[in-house]
This record gives structure tokens, sequence and C-alpha cells, in this order.
């Protein structure tokens, strides 16, 4: 829960960063990675946590610029990669412009249940983290090299001449 707008800024900085750390790995090709043939392809969850930003916080009375559907959706990766750019600094814009730190306490509908806009915040970045998560096994099945987001990722540790820990 966040109770300072502040804070969740912060926070968004670093996150929003780490994912396009992330979404600026990705090749067209490995779009199409998964785990399973039913499963969700790397593209798909690119998608789903760029959609999310809007989805999400549109519900909370803000505006958030994102593509909304398929047919908006981009199915490369530098384009994925600029629109949830785009909706990241839309949320951030949005947020600093509309609420203050007592919005945060305000209740919005979120599916069906009632939620503090600094519980929705902080269900946004956890929903990112999760997601991000998932994202990186299917870039090393699909061959790319994961960056590292909260230490060293495999590649960076060789590339500091060291190795990984076991």
């Amino acid at each position: 829960m966040y109770y300072k707008i502040e804070d969740f800024l912060k926070d968004w900085d670093y996150e929003s960063k780490a994912t396009l750390k992330i979404f600026n790995s990705l090749t067209d090709q490995s779009l199409s990675q998964k785990v399973y043939p039913e499963g969700r392809t790397l593209g798909f969850l690119a998608l789903h946590i760029s959609r999310t930003i809007g989805e999400m916080m549109n519900r909370t009375g803000l505006q958030v610029k994102t593509f909304d559907d398929d047919l908006d959706a981009p199915n490369d990766a530098k384009s994925i990669s600029e629109n949830y750019e785009v909706s990241s600094k839309s949320l951030v814009n949005e947020i600093k412009n509309k609420w203050n730190d007592e919005s945060l306490l305000i209740e919005d509908d979120m599916y069906g249940e009632k939620w503090k806009r600094g519980i929705t915040l902080g269900a946004l970045l956890g929903h990112q983290s999760h997601h991000r998560g998932q994202m990186t096994v299917l870039m090393r099945q699909a061959g790319l090299n994961v960056p590292g987001i909260y230490g060293p990722s495999k590649e960076e540790w060789a590339q500091m001449g060291m190795e990984p820990m076991k």
C-alpha cells in the first residue's frame, strides 16, 4: 500500500526502467517463444504488461495512453518497447497532474472489489514484476541474454570477469 505519491514514483522509475531493459532485449523472432503449445508467448506477455498499465489505472479515473486491443497492438519488439514507454510516461504524468497523497486512500471498483488507490499502485508493480519474471524464462529458452534486474545476470557476471553464483 502506497501512502505517498513520491514513494510510488520512485519505485515506478526503477521498475519501469527494468521492464524496458527486458523489452529492449527482445527480438522479433523471440516474440513467439512459449513453454508449451497452449502457453502464452513472450510477445503476449510483453503486450499484456504494457496494456495493463492503462487497463488497470484507467479504472481509477486516470487516462493513461495505451493500445487497447489486438488491432492497435504492435507485433514487433521495438514497437512493443516504445508503446510500453509511452504508457509508462503517461501514467507518471497522469498521477503527477491528477493525484495527491490523499488520493491514495480513495477506493475504486477493481475487478468486483474495492481497492484503495495505494493498493492498486502496488498491484500494478507486482503484476509487472510477476510477468517480467515469466518473460526471463522464455528469453532463456529463446536463446536471448537476460539483463540483470535486481543483481547481475549470468552474462553480466561474465562481463565483469566473475563466475556467476551457483
